[in-house]
């Protein structure tokens, strides 16, 4: 089921491309046209997502899939325990991308990378 874009997908991923780069902002162009395919079901916040090609242009990322832009998660002790990345496939947003890097007791989330972006 496609779901609308929840408000915290669409932070992190305006703070994560929010450089003037070309490819940044073509791709930032792209956010207020994505919905939701699909979730990773882990609670990490790893999100894929679903756009009308037809609504908005590529951005000039290359015909493969790329990470259009990374940044890592900070805990709240200075400890870095993940990243979170964005992929573009052929130039649309594909997927973001909440991983972690430690089998610690710090739960690496969607929130956590947003608090991280907005420091």
């Amino acid at each position: 089921m496609i779901e609308a874009l929840p408000f915290e997908v669409a932070d992190v991923l305006d703070a994560l491309l929010s450089s003037d780069d070309p490819v940044h902002a073509a791709l930032r162009a792209q956010i207020p046209h994505l919905r939701i395919l699909g979730r990773c079901t882990c609670g990490c916040g790893t999100t894929y997502f679903d756009l009308d090609t037809n609504a908005v242009q590529p951005a000039p990322s290359g015909p493969g899939t790329v990470v259009a832009a990374e940044a890592p998660i900070l805990a709240h002790n200075g400890d870095c325990p993940g990243e979170v990345l964005a992929f573009a496939a052929a130039g649309y947003l594909s997927w973001l991308e909440v991983c972690s890097w430690t089998d610690d007791d710090i739960k690496v989330t969607l929130a956590m990378a947003q608090q991280s972006l907005r420091r």
